[in-house]
């Protein structure tokens, strides 16, 4: 893919910026609802709260940013996430950090629109759904996607990352 090295400073212009550069036909909504938590979320589009796409970012000891995205109604496990990157050390980044590494606030971290793209692991219960909702850089914009198109525009693998 090639992405225009054009610095956006907006972050839902750096993850409508990805869609187009992927051919990703996914379109983004704002909303004047919040979707801070997966339930603020799911109230906002409509969707249960399955249906709402978790993406979290963890740092390991290396300094290695993954992002293990996840059905909104589970938790992630992280001896899980350690498996599966064959690392011995993961956690969870911190907002600060996050911040500086993206350039997005928790509630909302998209799955893609990096300056530098992490690492993503897919739990595999989202491929159950035809559709989920991701966050669009912003807690009031989002879109759907399936998870299949979510693999492909991550380069993401498909893991068992859940508790």
């Amino acid at each position: 893919m090639n992405m225009d090295r054009t610095i956006i400073e907006d972050p839902v212009g750096k993850v409508k910026a990805f869609l187009e550069a992927s051919g990703c036909e996914a379109r983004i909504i704002h909303s004047d609802n919040t979707i801070f938590t997966v339930d603020d979320a799911s109230r906002t589009v409509g969707a249960p709260p399955e249906q709402i796409l978790k993406s979290l970012l963890f740092v390991t000891h290396e300094g290695e940013w993954t992002l293990a995205l996840m059905s909104g109604s589970n938790k992630v496990n992280d001896k899980k996430v350690k498996r599966a990157l064959g690392t011995t050390r993961v956690r969870m980044g911190t907002a600060e950090a996050i911040k500086a590494f993206s350039g997005f606030e928790p509630g909302g971290v998209p799955p893609v629109g990096y300056p530098t793209p992490p690492r993503a692991l897919l739990d595999d219960e989202l491929f159950l759904y035809d559709v989920v909702w991701s966050a669009a850089g912003t807690d009031h914009d989002f879109f759907p996607i399936s998870p299949g198109e979510l693999l492909r525009i991550t380069g993401g693998v498909r893991a068992d990352i859940k508790k």
